[in-house]
């Protein structure tokens, strides 16, 4: 069989994958993962979900994110990791360079003669800087909510109705959780506009968009690059145009043959900086 013809794409922004929760959509990062190859790859905060790790969950598909993001690195793909509140125990190693793989707290690029500041987010959340414990709670909560709303979206499907989301139904009729979108957003444009940036690009709120803003003669473009639990967007470049891309994902009849990616990551990564990372975060870390 031939290999897929891949997407070539100049930049791609993708956050709060949530690895290692019961709604991360890893099957669906994989296959968009596949359909991609892109210059550069920002991964944008809450990758693993440290905070939600559970010994006894992390299935086959999720380290199979990890095995593809780390590939596209050492074929060619110059990728940054951004953590957030969730993967926050990675900031320690901020600064470090290890081949194509870099970790920063935040990042501003240059592209296309403008300047883009991208960062997770979480810097703007009072909700997480003076009670994380509570916002570690609300991490538990949210991804029950996510797992009781996959059984009913089960028996939806079987009924021939369309899917529906309880977390989004909850937020939209909680007038606080609408705020606190509004606030952060436009925190974050305030922001940028103070520092003259050009484009704005965030995670965290899991709420994916892009709006051009006009103020005292200042422009702005904000953008929010989702989730892969709800929503499974990403924002893609190229030529010129930023695009807000949802992924639709479709089941393949054939089942995946099984492979062995522990065994995999420790034969085929060349880069032994990388792999002292990997098998410091997964395997020595303690959360695994």
């Amino acid at each position: 069989m031939s290999e897929k013809i891949k997407r070539h794409l100049e930049a791609v922004v993708i956050s709060d994958i949530h690895l290692g929760t019961y709604g991360c959509q890893a099957k669906q990062l994989c296959d968009y993962l596949d359909e991609i190859q892109p210059d550069t790859l920002i991964l944008n905060g809450d990758i693993i979900d440290i905070w939600s790790f559970n010994k006894r969950y992390f299935p086959e598909h999720h380290l199979k994110v990890i095995h593809k993001l780390l590939k596209m690195a050492t074929k060619g793909t110059k990728v940054y990791y951004l953590p957030g509140n969730h993967d926050e125990a990675l900031r320690r190693y901020a600064g470090f360079d290890l081949g194509p793989f870099c970790i920063r707290n935040k990042l501003l690029l240059s592209i296309n003669k403008q300047k883009v500041w991208i960062f997770h987010g979480d810097v703007f959340d009072l909700s997480i800087k003076h009670t994380k414990l509570l916002a570690k709670l609300g991490g538990k909560a949210y991804d029950l909510l996510i797992l009781m709303n996959k059984a009913v979206n089960y028996f939806l499907e079987l009924m021939g109705r369309e899917k529906y989301s309880l977390s989004k139904k909850i937020k939209n009729s909680i007038k606080k959780a609408v705020q606190f979108i509004d606030d952060f957003e436009e925190t974050a444009i305030s922001h940028g506009l103070a520092k003259e940036y050009d484009v704005v690009i965030c995670g965290h709120i899991h709420n994916p968009v892009i709006r051009q803003i006009v103020r005292d003669e200042k422009s702005i473009i904000y953008m929010n690059s989702g989730d892969w639990i709800e929503h499974t967007t990403s924002l893609e470049y190229h030529q010129g145009k930023w695009t807000l891309h949802k992924h639709e994902y479709a089941v393949s009849p054939k089942k995946p043959k099984d492979l062995n990616f522990e065994n995999d990551f420790k034969e085929n990564i060349r880069i032994p900086k990388m792999k002292e990372l990997y098998e410091d975060i997964i395997f020595n870390s303690g959360y695994r």
